[in-house]
């Protein structure tokens, strides 16, 4: 009778066990990214949540790394290392760390874009006996595609074509099946300006796209005549590179689709393009900086010397209360990095400093395949990349403006008791799902066109930090195109204050 019973537990409990694999592996299975296969997916999730059965902190800790989307810090999920360090779901063998990064963070991510955080103590390249697949300790690096290092200087023509040759060959590479330039980190070849022909605008009133501006090339923005409408088709140089419409990581300008499209606005431009915020931890230091919208770019670095209407000298700014590790950080700002504004109003990045920026850009969310503000990205020393597009930023503003409103709208009639039944048209559900965007104010639109970024010193899931104002040296940019263009949103589709429900 004992046997039996002990017999009837020990199935009871395998039972218990079973389904709450199978809960979890659900659960686990609606986090996924891309279009995987589901039914390996599944069988990838079955079979690492079996591995870690026995293993609950590590199986808590995987839980909530996925479900939070790495916004809490997480201990290694380690599974034993196979002789041949690959694993083996539904037929088919597969890295480890590999497999389950593409299922939870980059479906298009290559074996080779993987390394592991200074978290990870059993990262899959310690080569020891048990492997972390804790998707969220690991970062992703997009192997550069071109060495300029290896080119000798040689006429402009001739070595333009040798880049496109050598694009066109990696490019295929890159691409075989997905597109490596999609994620959340970068890092690219150095960058040779010598190489690239200086292209200049052809129509009064534009400057070049070398990186000194002189101050004569400056267009008067006040009046809107043909000379400042030409301030949007400004010429770019253009190396042969075409990367369909995913963000640019090369080394140089490519050709931009966008500086032919028509303006989202006939306003004239503003007086200034942009203006530059300068931070030490969550003290502002120093005034703004304001960019002139006639110097298509701006530098902003770490020197002492603001002889330029478009370089912002960070080591000029005294700050008498700054903390030890914002004098630290600031010896490492060096060169900076510099923006540049394009077309009507996009905005690209070079990173000049040794050390890595970190920015926060709802442009690059998107390109990553992830929610806006849920990312911080990782550009590397020599990087040039886009890091705002205004039509995007624009058609986000307008959607924006118009689902508060009908949010305000529903929780209007609702207040007043008319709010529609559920038999009628539209019903009561598609009102009460409007709420929850009801409270979208000018500033939540506002933060559209603000771009923040930090020198040296990350923040996020991956570092001590969980907000930018605890790095010890960042910047704000705030783009005034586009607060051009919600000024013109707001007018056509004014946003009430939100109703507040009993």
């Amino acid at each position: 009778f004992i046997k039996s019973l002990i017999s009837k537990v020990m199935v009871a409990n395998s039972v218990a066990i079973g389904d709450a694999c199978t809960s979890i592996v659900h659960n686990l299975l609606c986090y996924r990214q891309g279009e995987e296969n589901e039914a390996f997916a599944k069988s990838a999730i079955e079979s690492l949540v079996k591995k870690l059965k026995d293993k609950k902190p590590e199986l808590d800790a995987l839980i909530q790394a996925i479900t939070t989307n790495g916004q809490h810090s997480t201990s290694c999920v380690t599974i034993p290392r196979t002789l041949d360090g690959r694993l083996q779901v539904a037929g088919r063998k597969v890295f480890p760390h590999v497999l389950y990064s593409r299922l939870w963070r980059w479906p298009d991510l290559n074996k080779n874009e993987l390394k592991s955080l200074s978290i990870c103590d059993l990262a899959y390249d310690k080569k020891g006996d048990r492997v972390c697949v804790n998707p969220y300790h690991y970062e992703r690096i997009v192997t550069p595609g071109l060495d300029l290092a290896s080119l000798s200087l040689q006429p402009a023509a001739q070595a333009l074509n040798q880049i496109s040759a050598q694009n066109t060959n990696s490019e295929k590479d890159a691409t075989s099946g997905n597109n490596q330039n999609r994620g959340r980190f970068s890092q690219y070849p150095q960058y040779n300006p010598s190489i690239y022909p200086q292209t200049h605008a052809s129509t009064a009133g534009t400057s070049s796209q070398s990186s000194s501006i002189s101050h004569s090339s400056r267009a008067n923005t006040e009046q809107w005549t043909a000379e400042s409408a030409s301030f949007w088709g400004h010429s770019q140089p253009t190396p042969p590179l075409n990367h369909n419409s995913q963000p640019h990581h090369g080394n140089g300008p490519e050709s931009d689709p966008a500086t032919n499209l028509p303006a989202l606005s006939n306003k004239r431009p503003p007086e200034f393009w942009c203006a530059i915020t300068y931070f030490e931890l969550d003290v502002q230091v120093g005034e703004t900086f304001k960019v002139p919208s006639a110097c298509r770019t701006v530098t902003v670095d770490g020197y002492v010397d603001p002889s330029r209407a478009n370089r912002f000298c960070l080591g000029a700014l005294s700050n008498v209360h700054r903390a030890q590790e914002s004098e630290r950080a600031r010896l490492h700002i060096g060169r900076g990095v510099t923006l540049e504004v394009r077309g009507e109003g996009d905005v690209w990045l070079r990173c000049l400093s040794d050390y890595s920026v970190f920015v926060q850009s709802y442009y690059l969310d998107r390109e990553a395949g992830r929610a806006p503000g849920d990312v911080v990205h990782k550009i590397y020393p020599s990087a040039y990349i886009k890091i705002f597009d205004l039509r995007q930023c624009h058609r986000q503003m307008h959607s924006q403006a118009v689902t508060a409103q009908a949010a305000a709208a529903a929780q209007a009639a609702a207040v007043s008791g008319s709010l529609p039944g559920p038999n009628s048209v539209g019903g009561i559900a598609p009102a009460l799902s409007l709420s929850a965007a009801a409270g979208i104010g000018v500033d939540d639109l506002r933060r559209l066109c603000i771009i923040r970024l930090s020198f040296v010193k990350g923040w996020g899931p991956d570092y001590p930090r969980d907000s930018i104002k605890k790095t010890p040296c960042w910047i704000e940019i705030t783009l005034h195109r586009a607060l051009q263009l919600l000024d013109e949103v707001l007018h056509t589709i004014p946003i009430s204050e939100p109703y507040i429900m009993e």
